[in-house]
This record gives structure tokens, sequence and C-alpha cells, in this order.
């Protein structure tokens, strides 16, 4: 009974560390400018090897194996957000530009070809 127990919570770290670290690469291709990016990547990576770690630890039940992921999860913790943070901070200062959403809005009306006459008051003749 325990052991199924530990292998379902070892199964759903398992799969929801890879959940995290396919959603961090997706987010690298999905968006738009360098801080959005930074912002997937180091939040998504993060919590994936956490979970990854968290799962090996409860997979060999070592007090060695057990230090090191916490020692490892704790470095990440502290390493991915202040190195994501000075990578958008460079970015910044050489002018990296921003994205500014333009593909988001709808496109614009096209404008006509020549100057359309303006509306005679009343109704078309043929709706008379």
């Amino acid at each position: 009974m325990i052991q199924s127990i530990l292998e379902w919570a070892l199964a759903l770290l398992i799969i929801s560390g890879s959940f995290f670290g396919f959603t961090a690469a997706l987010g690298l291709v999905r968006m738009r400018d360098i801080y959005l990016r930074m912002s997937t990547s180091g939040k998504g990576a993060t919590l994936c090897c956490g979970l990854l770690l968290l799962g090996v630890a409860l997979l060999f039940q070592d007090t060695g194996v057990t230090a090191r992921a916490v020692a490892a999860i704790l470095f990440l913790l502290l390493t991915v957000p202040v190195g994501a943070h000075m990578i958008a901070r460079a970015a910044f200062r050489t002018g990296t530009p921003m994205w500014d959403g333009e593909s988001l809005k709808p496109p614009k009306p096209p404008k006509p070809s020549r100057p359309l006459k303006p509306a005679e008051p009343g109704l078309p003749k043929d709706i008379e």
C-alpha cells in the first residue's frame, strides 16, 4: 500500500516537472522578445528542475542523495532568478527593444484608393 502511494507521488512529481520543462521550452519558442522569454524560461526551468530533483530524492530515499537534491534545489532557487535578471538587465542596457504588442491588435482597414464623395442627405432614389 505504502509502496503504491510512493510510486504515484513519484510519477506525479516527474510528470509535473516534465510539464513545466515543456512549458519553459515552449515559452522560449512562442514569446516575442527576450524579456518575456527570460520570464517564462526562468520560472519554468526552476520548477522543472525542483520537481524532478524532489522525485529523485523520493526515489532513492537515501540521506546523501536527498541532501544533494535539496542543496541543488536551494542553489537553483537562488541563482536562476538572479541570472535571468542580469541577462534581462544587460539586454535593457544594450537597447534591446521590447515587444509592443502590435501583432495582437486587429488589422486596420485599408484606405480607399480614391476619395469618397460625401453622401447626399435623404434616401437613395431606388429606395424611395
